[in-house]
């Protein structure tokens, strides 16, 4: 309790909480801007801790870290660009509600779900950090690498009317993946002499251009207008959702937090992960699943509770391991070096005050956030009121600097323009640009793991595949695969027995 205290009088302070409500609605417009990630949002957040004390930087960084998260489901929901990666799901039933007059409603499910997950993480890493780090030090590279296959094994509930066409679209962001350098032996691959293929497919860039870019020549083939899709919009304020609607979806909201937060405790998993798999498990636990992807409430509460459980999952191996999480959690830690903290199990012992700080930190962020975040939505829905010659084109700009910041290089503006339009021609064939981007975002972690746990057993596949978690996850992800195509059949066969 005295612990828990000197937290809340640490962030209550008058200046450290100027510097919350600082990094709060630096994180919210940084999140909201394509291109720019929460682990970007984070490196441009570190040039003002330079002259803070190290509780103060903290508390500072993760103010920004938690806001952008959920920054970009704005995006997400109002223009089908998710502002971060995490935010991909988002858009399957974000982006149908705005475009059916309901982007207030949308945005309202988003943020008070996205404070909720976030929350709730916090009070997991503060209680159970010692326990949730025992659990997170038995996963070696092969459970990590079932970790991320199970992320993979999604890919048959993205689009359960085209499963063929879903998977191979998984497959392609899978062979995506290996381009570029060996990530164990250093060779080069599939890179047929360009050197600009040497550092790989950015995620970034192909994941503008197969939402954002795709979106655009759709709607502009289409030759509509947005504002004639939802006239209100511009008018419309974010409406937090009631009491009633959050009991209605509680246990989505429940699962989606618990997920997050063990995923996001796992090294490398990350919130992108998390948002996936919340999202799916949804999917696949709902009575009517024919609902989601058209605009189903529970498909904007699972992601965004996900991704922002998975904030609060990631501090609980960087404080009491010293292993980052994840990419922002690791630029926290450079942060806190720099300053001369040491990070790792004696930090608890010897520095407990962090760990306050960071759960303190949370707590207030999460709240603050959503009044930041209101404000913030209601002036980008306002960009929707534009006749979309205009807002398209403005779409497009936005997409264009946010694929050239990422690296200062003309050569990701050229791969978000490919992206969008192999995303078009990927949309009239029916294959998902969604399975395409998650391939591509988990292939690499999944050949890396999985090479690794195969040279620590000395090329003995079976000895990776037979270890107790690694069997477990495996065997889940196998039935998550097969089942929805086998469904059908099972199905045929019931009524068949009922007729």
């Amino acid at each position: 309790m005295e612990l828990l205290i000197s937290g809340f009088q640490l962030v209550l302070n008058p200046v450290t909480f100027l510097y919350i409500v600082g990094g709060t609605v630096l994180g919210v417009i940084f999140g909201a801007m394509p291109g720019v990630s929460a682990s970007m949002a984070v490196v441009l957040g570190m040039t003002f801790t330079y002259t803070m004390s190290p509780l103060v930087s903290i508390a500072f960084l993760v103010a920004v870290y938690c806001a952008a998260i959920t920054g970009g489901g704005i995006t997400a929901i109002l223009f089908k660009i998710p502002g971060t990666p995490s935010s991909a799901p988002t858009t399957f039933d974000g982006y149908p509600m705005a475009m059916g007059g309901e982007s207030g409603k949308a945005l309202g499910i988003s943020l008070v779900s996205s404070a909720i997950g976030g929350i709730f993480a916090a009070l997991a890493m503060f209680l159970l950090t010692p326990q949730l780090v025992k659990v997170a030090l038995k996963f070696g590279p092969s459970e990590l690498f079932a970790i991320s296959f199970l992320g993979l094994s999604v890919l048959t509930c993205l689009d359960s009317g085209n499963v063929i066409q879903t998977i191979i679209s998984g497959l392609i962001g899978l062979w995506l993946a290996t381009i570029g350098m060996d990530p164990i032996m250093g060779f080069a691959r599939f890179t047929w002499g360009n050197s600009t293929l040497l550092s790989g497919i950015e995620m970034i860039p192909v994941m503008i251009g197969m939402f954002a870019i795709t979106e655009v020549l759709r709607q502009t083939v289409k030759r509509t207008k947005m504002e004639n899709l939802d006239k209100t919009t511009a008018k419309v304020k974010t409406k937090l959702t009631s009491i009633k609607e959050l009991w209605v979806m509680k246990w989505t909201i429940f699962r989606s937090a618990v997920l997050g937060t063990i995923i996001g405790i796992l090294p490398g998993a990350g919130a992108t992960i998390a948002s996936f798999l919340a999202y799916t498990t949804e999917v696949k636990m709902s009575k009517n699943p024919e609902k989601y992807g058209k605009g189903e409430p529970a498909g904007i509460a699972a992601p965004e509770t996900a991704n922002n459980a998975a904030t609060g999952g990631s501090m609980v191996p960087l404080l009491a391991l010293g292993i980052p999480g994840g990419n922002a959690a690791a630029i926290m830690m450079s942060a806190l070096v720099l300053k001369g903290v040491q990070m790792g199990p004696m930090l608890l012992k010897r520095q407990p005050e962090f760990l306050s700080s960071v759960f303190a930190s949370m707590i207030v962020t999460n709240i603050i956030m959503v009044i930041v975040a209101m404000g913030i939505a209601t002036i980008f829905s306002k960009i929707l009121a534009i006749p979309y010659s205009v807002l398209g084109t403005v779409i497009i700009l936005l997409a264009a600097i946010g694929s050239f910041a990422l690296s200062n290089s003309t050569g990701d503006v050229m791969l978000m323009v490919i992206a969008g339009v192999l995303g078009y021609i990927f949309n009239k064939f029916g294959f998902n640009a969604a399975a395409l981007i998650l391939g591509l975002v988990l292939g690499e972690m999944c050949e890396a793991n999985l090479r690794r746990a195969v040279m620590l057993e000395n090329g003995s596949i079976v000895a990776v595949f037979t270890k107790p978690i690694t069997a477990i996850l495996i065997i889940a992800c196998i039935a998550m695969l097969v089942y929805p195509m086998v469904k059908p059949y099972i199905q045929k066969k019931k009524e068949k027995v009922a007729a």
